[in-house]
């Protein structure tokens, strides 16, 4: 039996480690987004981690901060990741460069940069981006399963930067389903029937769903579930603010399909659509944005899942992940004042008076 020598506690992860564990944990998820919706995922993600790093360095340089140092420590990265991860895989060049521009200059240096900003800058990105252009941001293409027209890469790079594919084929054209109408998200899918008076099971019927919620989404989501659970044993993240989300999710929407299984989804299905899992483990987890007290994380989390469901059963939006982080994130230094662990020798109702 070996002997260790001291110091004996473990060194604790870096900020660049911590990082790149964040990256490999959505590789699964990654993978089937690519699998369902393209290579326009991947050339999303090199466009966003391009700009945040040409980005950062400048405006790094131009408050005389160390640029290599703060450049390299992942955060920058990590942000663009998740980024090019939320949005649609056509999403024209220009959106998603303006979009990480604003996150990594407004919603993180503005505030004095890594440590000190208060909302999530990946979904400061997206929000921007989905009030600005909505069309665009809501366009998803059909899962591979359901698609007319399969892309090239070549094709793929071609509608992105022009509009058009190297055959002239304008967006619409490889948006096209397999029944010959413009597909969307299963949330939104559902949520545009709803409005015309279909109940859930008819809608149930539709080519776009299956499985635990709609086709190739639940995949992701699971492909995110599995890389958000890498984290937790790794300990890049604690375990409250994944189980706070997943649990306001499902008591929220328990509740309003117990009221109503033919207006309501169920929770199930509200768990494997949309960017649940992401959210849920890889978005709301930030360290800077959110709560930093045990209490605090799950009382954030039950906040971003209870929101989530709101927004997406009675909102305008399909998706609310990312309006729901924003929100809660205004609530951070509320929640780390009222739930601050009480301190070893004192008691509730002493406050900081030492106990005798």
């Amino acid at each position: 039996m070996g002997i260790l020598s001291s110091p004996f506690d473990k060194k604790p992860n870096s900020v660049t480690q911590l990082m790149l564990w964040v990256i490999v944990a959505t590789i699964p998820g990654l993978i089937a987004q690519v699998y369902f919706f393209g290579f326009g995922v991947l050339i999303n993600i090199l466009l966003a981690s391009f700009t945040a790093l040409i980005t950062e360095a400048t405006i790094l340089k131009t408050r005389n901060r160390p640029v290599q140092r703060t450049l390299f420590d992942g955060s920058a990265l990590v942000t663009a990741w998740l980024i090019g991860l939320a949005l649609p895989p056509l999403l024209p060049w220009w959106m998603t460069v303006v979009g990480t521009t604003f996150a990594i200059v407004f919603a993180k240096h503005l505030y004095g940069g890594l440590g000190n900003n208060i909302f999530n800058p990946a979904m400061v990105a997206y929000v921007l981006l989905l009030i600005s252009f909505p069309v665009q941001m809501t366009a998803w293409l059909p899962a591979a399963e359901l698609a007319q027209n399969s892309l090239s890469f070549y094709d793929t790079l071609s509608y992105i930067f022009t509009g058009t594919s190297s055959q002239g084929y304008d967006l619409n054209h490889v948006r096209q389903g397999v029944d010959g109408f413009t597909m969307a998200t299963p949330l939104d899918h559902v949520k545009t029937e709803l409005s015309q008076g279909y109940r859930i099971v008819e809608i149930q019927s539709s080519p776009i769903i299956g499985g635990l919620s709609g086709i190739g989404w639940q995949w992701i989501n699971l492909g995110f579930l599995f890389g958000g659970i890498v984290l937790l044993l790794r300990k890049v993240a604690a375990w409250h603010i994944p189980v706070g989300v997943l649990a306001g999710m499902m008591l929220m929407s328990g509740f309003l399909y117990v009221l109503s299984p033919d207006q309501y989804l169920s929770p199930l299905f509200h768990w494997f659509s949309g960017a649940t899992m992401l959210g849920a483990f890889f978005i709301a987890t930030d360290p800077v944005t959110a709560s930093t007290t045990p209490k605090g994380r799950l009382i954030f989390g039950l906040g971003i899942g209870v929101i989530t469901v709101l927004i997406r059963t009675f909102g305008g939006y399909p998706d609310a992940i990312a309006f729901a982080v924003l929100l809660m994130n205004m609530t951070v230094p509320l929640l780390d004042y009222y739930t601050k662990p009480r301190t070893y020798g004192h008691s509730k109702n002493q406050g900081n008076r030492h106990v005798r």
